[in-house]
């Protein structure tokens, strides 16, 4: 057939290899990382708005699933999870220009337990 249907019986191949789509959930959870330890210390008019925190407790647990719909096993279905813990922990104790990006305060804590709670949940889901 020529005019791009499908035939009955015959899977259609994908647009992206699910490899692809597995690498760019993984850059995924470098960039929200990276986005996490940017935005978590802000303030808005003297008031602590740990935007990076609460970005990284909602959009990890998406990751997650998306990569856990590709490929099931644990090891790969929590990438995107590894990725970011990695990044944050690499960026947040040894920054650029040797920075620390992640201080003690309520707001690191809430990045890294929240984020890391908020993946390992869904993780656990699949």
């Amino acid at each position: 057939m020529t005019t791009g249907e499908s035939q009955p019986g015959i899977p259609e191949e994908p647009l992206v290899p699910d490899g692809t789509l597995l690498a760019l959930l993984i850059l995924d959870g470098v960039l929200l990382g990276a986005f996490g330890l940017a935005f978590t210390p802000l303030y808005v008019d003297g008031l602590p708005a740990p935007l990076g925190a609460l970005a990284s407790i909602a959009l990890l647990p998406w990751l997650v699933a998306r990569a856990g719909e590709i490929d099931p096993r644990t090891g790969w279905a929590g990438a995107p999870l590894t990725a970011w813990g990695v990044t944050v922990g690499v960026l947040g104790v040894a920054g650029p220009g040797g920075d620390v990006l992640l201080p003690v305060t309520w707001q690191s804590l809430l990045l890294l337990f929240g984020g890391l709670g908020a993946g390992l949940w869904r993780l656990r889901r699949l």
